[in-house]
C-alpha cells in the first residue's frame, strides 16, 4: 500500500499542493519505527521523505534529524521524551508527504497543545459520571428499565473488575474506549445498548475522531495492535490519523485559521461556510454558516440546499445538477463546478464587493466534556494564537 502511495503522489498528477497549504523519518529511521515496521517499511518512508506533490524547488529537503531537532526545539520545554514526540510527528509528515515547513510543524504542536497538551491520553474531569449518563440516556431512548442496566454493570469484567468498578477508576477516553469494548463485545446488555457503535468517538494526543481514521487507514504504516481505534489512543496512531485531519487534504486557504476551524468543523467547511455566505447574499435567505451544505443522512433538502433551489433560474441549473454539485462539498473541486462559481458571481454582483472564499463556521461546541460555551470560532482563534506564538519562537532561534 505504501508503495501505490509512493507511485500516486509522486509521478505528474496535474494538481499539487501549493506551498503554502501545509504539507511532508526517517535516518536510522529512529528505532525501526517504533517496533515493527519491516526493512522494506523503512525504504519506502525514506522515498515518501524524498518526494513531493509540489514542483521541485532548488531548496534542498531538509534532512530527517534536522526536522526532528527542530520540532524538539519549537516543543514547549516542560514536555517528557520530546525526541519521542519529534520521531512520531515526523514520521506522519514523512508518510503522507507533507513538508515540514515551520507553518505546518508549529500548526500541529498548536493543535496538540490545545487538545491534550501534549498528553497521549489526556485526562477528563468527571469521566464516570458522563459514561453513566450515556449509558442511561441509550436506556431510556429503549425504554430498558434501570435496574437491569445496574445488574449489567454489576457483571464481573474481563480484567476481574466489575464494569461498575472500572468506570468509577477511568479518568481518561482511552480507559473508558476499552471498557465500552468489553462490555458491548461480552455483556448481552451493551450489544442491545449500543450495537456495535463504541460512544467514545474521539481519542489521542489531537483528540482526532476515531471514525475519520478507520476511514483513512489504508496506508497506515504501522503494524495494528488490536484494532485501529486502539491506534488512535496511541501517540504514533494520535499524531499520524490527527496530522492527516489537520493538512492533508488541499485547501486554497489564505490563512491557517481555517484550517484549525476545519479541524473542528470537519475538511473544507470554512471554504462551505463562505459559499452559504455567498448563497445568502444571491437570495436573501438567512443561513447558519455551519459548513454543512446538504443532509447526508437523506435525500430530504437542508436549508442551505432549499435557498440555492430557490435561485435555479438565475442560475440555470435544475434541482438534480445543484445536488450533484453540492454532493462535492467535501472536496476541492466543489470549487470548479458551476453552481459554486454562479453562486458568488450572483452574490457578488447582488453585493457589489468581492465576498469571502472562506469563514469561520458558527458552531456551538456540544459534547458531555465541554463545561462551558465555546465555539468553533473560539477553538480556531486559540489554536491559531498557539500557532503564532510556536512561529514567533522559530524566528527568535
Amino acid at each position: 500500500m505504501l508503495l501505490n502511495r509512493f507511485i500516486h503522489r509522486c509521478l505528474p498528477t496535474g494538481i499539487h499542493k501549493p506551498a503554502t497549504n501545509l504539507q511532508q523519518y526517517s535516518t536510522a529511521l529512529m528505532r525501526p519505527l517504533h517496533q515493527g515496521i519491516t526493512a522494506l517499511g523503512i525504504t519506502t518512508l525514506l522515498l515518501l521523505a524524498g518526494c513531493g506533490t509540489q514542483p521541485m524547488q532548488d531548496t534542498p529537503m531538509p534532512h530527517p534529524a534536522e526536522v526532528r531537532a527542530k520540532i524538539v526545539r519549537l516543543m514547549p520545554t516542560n514536555i517528557a521524551d520530546r525526541e519521542g514526540w519529534a520521531a512520531d510527528i515526523y514520521a506522519a509528515f514523512a508518510v503522507q508527504n507533507i513538508a515540514p515547513t515551520t507553518e505546518n510543524l508549529c500548526s500541529v504542536l498548536a493543535v496538540t497543545a490545545q487538545e491534550s497538551t501534549f498528553q497521549v491520553a489526556p485526562p477528563v474531569p468527571g469521566l464516570a459520571k458522563i459514561a453513566r449518563d450515556e449509558i442511561d440516556r441509550r436506556a431510556a431512548q429503549l425504554h430498558i428499565p434501570s435496574f437491569l442496566v445496574r445488574a449489567a454493570l454489576r457483571m464481573d469484567s474481563p480484567t476481574g473488575k466489575t464494569y461498575d468498578q472500572r468506570l468509577d477508576a477511568a479518568r481518561t477516553e482511552k480507559e473508558l474506549s476499552t471498557i465500552f469494548d468489553d462490555f458491548i463485545a461480552i455483556v448481552p446488555m451493551g450489544q442491545h445498548l449500543f450495537g456495535n457503535l463504541n460512544p467514545v468517538h474521539t481519542g489521542g494526543p489531537m483528540q482526532v475522531s476515531i471514525a475519520f481514521a478507520e476511514a483513512h487507514a489504508q496506508d497506515y504504516p504501522y503494524p495494528v495492535v488490536g484494532s485501529i481505534r486502539q491506534e488512535v489512543f496511541s501517540r504514533r496512531g494520535g499524531m499520524y490519523f490527527g496530522i492527516m485531519h489537520l493538512l492533508d487534504y488541499p485547501t486554497h486557504y489564505s490563512q491557517s485559521l481555517y484550517r484549525f476551524a476545519d479541524f473542528n468543523a470537519g475538511w473544507y467547511a470554512s471554504r462551505n461556510a463562505a459559499f452559504q455566505n455567498a448563497v445568502s447574499h444571491a437570495s436573501g435567505i438567512p443561513l447558519a454558516l455551519d459548513g454543512d451544505l446538504i443532509r447526508y443522512d437523506t435525500r430530504t433538502p437542508g436549508a442551505t440546499e432549499l435557498a440555492v433551489r430557490s435561485l435555479s433560474k438565475q442560475l440555470n441549473m435544475n434541482n438534480a445538477a445543484i445536488r450533484r454539485a453540492l454532493e462535492q462539498g467535501d472536496r476541492l473541486d466543489f470549487e470548479d463546478t458551476k453552481l459554486y462559481k454562479r453562486v458568488f458571481t450572483l452574490a457578488e454582483r447582488a453585493d457589489r464587493q468581492p465576498l469571502p472564499h472562506a469563514v469561520v463556521p458558527s458552531i456551538t461546541l456540544d459534547s458531555p466534556k465541554i463545561t462551558r460555551k465555546l465555539t468553533t470560532e473560539w477553538f480556531a482563534k486559540r489554536v491559531n494564537e498557539r500557532q503564532q506564538q510556536c512561529m514567533r519562537r522559530a524566528l527568535s532561534g
